[in-house]
């Protein structure tokens, strides 16, 4: 059974090991909508595939744990990396109930692929070194105690925003009062696909150029000084006065 991140949409963005697990596996599980189709010409010869598009959480289970009852190898493909808003955790905690061992293979994720297309670093010397990933509540799993937006905005950090391009003009008011209607914000779509659109801005206009571009899904918002920063020192890591012995 194995867990595979097939990257952000560039089906050359999978991983050489994810690229072999899935070669080696007869049954394949994927997410029609956001996994590149490109990906599934790596299965072996007559491997079953299964759309999970529109299945829940126990089809899934269940496809899963009558090929492992066969004996049969799994490729289970989620979009961008596993380890990030990938509905994985309860598909481990029932295959943990039921004694399957499964394998985990990282891949590229969306904010890397966002970042990429920009042609930013997200940590940049001086400027930021904590990024933080967080989505919103709507439509989804209502967000912890000490997770809101606000709590999160209040360091200033590089915010990195999934799930929530469509309520992006809500989300600019709570992030106005930390930091501030000029602060650089930026919004990539479809990351590294041939559809691919980046927009560039300021929280005082990224949501109006989300509207009139219409996008309203497939999206990772960014918001932090380190898409524009040009002045700012160089890293330790190169510096002439680092001790390297």
């Amino acid at each position: 059974m194995y867990f595979i991140g097939a990257g952000p949409g560039a089906p050359d963005l999978i991983t050489v090991r994810g690229r072999d697990r899935i070669a080696a596996s007869p049954v394949c599980l994927y997410a029609g909508s956001l996994v590149p189709v490109e990906l599934l010409e790596y299965c072996p010869p007559g491997a079953r595939l299964v759309d999970t598009a529109n299945l829940d959480l126990d089809q899934i289970l269940a496809e899963l744990l009558d090929a492992h009852a066969k004996g049969l190898d799994v490729a289970r493909l989620h979009s961008g990396d596993p380890s990030v808003f990938s509905a994985m955790a309860e598909q481990l905690r029932r295959l943990n109930a039921a004694g399957v061992p499964y394998e985990i293979v990282p891949g590229v994720p969306a904010f890397a692929a966002a970042a990429a297309a920009l042609g930013r670093e997200l940590t940049v010397p001086g400027v930021a070194q904590t990024v933080i990933l967080t989505r919103t509540a709507a439509r989804a799993t209502p967000m912890p105690p000490g997770e809101e937006l606000a709590t999160l905005s209040a360091s200033r950090s590089t915010l990195v925003l999934h799930l929530a391009v469509q309520r992006i003009a809500a989300l600019v008011e709570e992030l106005l009062p930390w930091y501030g209607d000029d602060c650089p914000a930026a919004v990539v779509a479809y990351a590294s696909r041939p559809d691919e659109v980046i927009l560039r801005g300021t929280l005082a206009d990224i949501a109006s150029r989300v509207e009139a571009a219409g996008i309203k899904r497939t999206a990772v918002i960014i918001v932090g000084s380190v898409l524009t920063a040009e002045e700012f020192p160089d890293s330790h890591l190169y510096s002439t006065t680092r001790e390297r012995h």
